[in-house]
């Protein structure tokens, strides 16, 4: 611990002040961005290639098969994935990521039902070849376009979800440092605000900004894969 630097002001040496043991918070906020980018990452991909594979079963086969993988959604909804996996970077990731897998596979549900509809669905059927080649070659590939544009939004909404996690204690554990749980250390004592305000702002701009950034990218992809938003 530095004690000289206690909760030090914003200045030339610590752009951004620094924190409770006398961290540069700066240093610590470029760190935990790692950790939240990492987290967010895998957990969107776990999540969208899982949601894909189920959304596309339920979609092309239908019947018994959509209706035990849909309960089997509204089943893992249902359940507090972060309670139950507990805390740490990959109990994190991974319990966002299974939230994710439901919305995924609905998403990709409604889109399938659409392109098994196609023509060319039938004359892929025609011609011998087999669901699980029709599913990867035509049904998945026609179904991604709305799905990257998600997938960037969902990093958006990782990040705010890992901090939310981090800031209640059940997402990425000090002395990890992570975006949330660097905020929730500034908010210990909210009588002295005045005195750490920094260790509050910057966290917060750096959520806000990052969510920001992503969110503006899956509209660019959106208007950029979707002629009807261009006109």
């Amino acid at each position: 611990t530095d004690y000289a630097n206690l909760y030090a002001k914003p200045s030339l040496a610590h752009p951004f002040g620094c924190d409770e043991l006398g961290r540069d918070l700066l240093t610590r906020l470029l760190v935990g961005g790692r950790y939240s980018l990492m987290v967010a990452l895998i957990s969107v991909a776990i999540g969208i290639v899982a949601g894909m594979v189920i959304g596309a079963l339920c979609g092309f086969f239908g019947k018994v098969v959509d209706n035990v993988l849909m309960r089997f959604m509204d089943i893992i909804m249902a359940i507090p994935v972060s309670v139950a996996l507990g805390s740490g970077v990959w109990q994190t990731a991974l319990a966002i990521s299974v939230g994710t897998i439901p919305i995924i596979a609905r998403q990709l549900r409604g889109s399938t039902l659409l392109v098994n509809s196609q023509e060319y669905i039938e004359a892929a059927r025609t011609f011998g070849e087999s669901s699980g080649k029709i599913i990867l070659t035509h049904v998945i590939p026609n179904c991604m376009a709305p799905i990257i544009v998600q997938a960037s939004m969902y990093l958006g909404g990782s990040i705010m979800a890992i901090a939310g996690l981090s800031f209640i204690g059940l997402g990425v554990q000090p002395p990890t440092p992570e975006w949330g749980n660097i905020l929730n250390t500034g908010l210990d004592n909210v009588s002295v605000l005045a005195e750490r305000w920094h260790t509050i702002v910057f966290p917060a701009l750096f959520i806000i900004l990052t969510m920001l950034a992503f969110n503006l990218l899956g509209d660019g992809l959106r208007d950029a894969m979707d002629p009807r938003m261009r006109k």
